[in-house]
């Protein structure tokens, strides 16, 4: 497990980070938020050493974490950082050597990832003649090719078409599945929530929100209903202790402002006729990520 305990981090008078505290737990995906310039990079890469905190500390399974020990995460940055004029296997399997693998290993972890991200009818051909989304899937092979004991994925779905995203999902799923604790940044929030286990959310600096995704959609989703009947559902703008925020024809979605009036809501529309749905709606990331911050 990654943990990170009130780490802070200065630019200058500019206090870039103040007092983060989180952890990436094993075999979970960790989605990490945040705006433009919250300080997401900036963790990233306190963790990974390339920069140096100020203040508090980052452990890797209880203990400091030594050059030794960073040599076996695994990181992918924003900014794509292969070599174009390179073959992409050549250079893939090469940084598998530069983290430790034998040349066999090295080459056997490309070919394979290669495969999963569909990328093996491409191996041959430098990187700059692939387009930008398939430049993106050498990125994530290389960040995976040494079987990393942790990864930490910048954007890592930044420019990639639905199928090839889709692609990418079933390899970090699988990794997470193997025990690897995974912590990607993403400002697409509708594959964060597809994706991830737990949430950190950071915002000037700080931490707004962490947890597991449910208990976060527990803790900052207000109690609202979708209420579908057979006929025009907009008597419910009148019934008391709730707040109607949209009424389409049949259906009507609503927040409970009173405790049990969801309740008064549905005995209204049992007594007016068929009831077609009464479901809770789920808060989605978007909504979480608004109020956190």
């Amino acid at each position: 497990m990654l943990t990170v305990t009130s780490i802070g981090r200065s630019f200058g008078d500019h206090r870039v980070l103040d007092g983060v505290s989180f952890e990436v737990r094993s075999g979970r995906m960790t989605g990490f938020l945040g705006a433009n310039g919250s300080g997401k990079t900036t963790t990233m890469r306190i963790v990974l050493g390339v920069l140096a905190a100020h203040s508090g500390t980052v452990t890797w399974r209880g203990e400091p974490i030594t050059g030794a020990v960073r040599q076996r995460f695994g990181y992918m940055p924003e900014e794509r950082g292969l070599y174009p004029k390179m073959g992409v296997a050549e250079q893939i399997a090469w940084l598998g050597r530069l983290h430790g693998l034998d040349t066999a290993a090295a080459r056997r972890n490309t070919d394979r990832l290669l495969d999963q991200l569909e990328l093996a009818h491409r191996a041959k051909d430098n990187l700059e003649e692939l387009s930008l989304g398939n430049q993106q899937r050498a990125q994530v092979a290389a960040a995976l090719v040494h079987d990393p004991e942790l990864l930490i994925l910048d954007e890592p779905f930044s420019g990639l078409d639905p199928i090839a995203v889709e692609t990418v999902l079933g390899v970090l799923r699988d990794r997470a599945a193997s025990g690897v604790p995974v912590l990607f940044s993403s400002h697409q929030l509708s594959v964060v929530e597809r994706l991830c286990d737990d949430v950190v959310i950071i915002s000037g600096g700080r931490i707004a929100a962490a947890g597991a995704r449910d208990e976060l959609r527990t803790r900052y989703g207000k109690p609202r209903y979708e209420l579908v009947v057979a006929a025009d559902a907009g008597w419910v703008r009148d019934v008391p202790g709730i707040s109607v925020s949209d009424v389409d024809g049949p259906r009507a979605v609503f927040e409970v402002v009173a405790e049990g009036a969801e309740q008064t809501v549905l005995d209204a529309a049992r007594h007016r006729g068929p009831v077609r749905g009464f479901t809770p709606v789920v808060p989605t990331l978007d909504e979480i990520f608004l109020e956190a911050i």
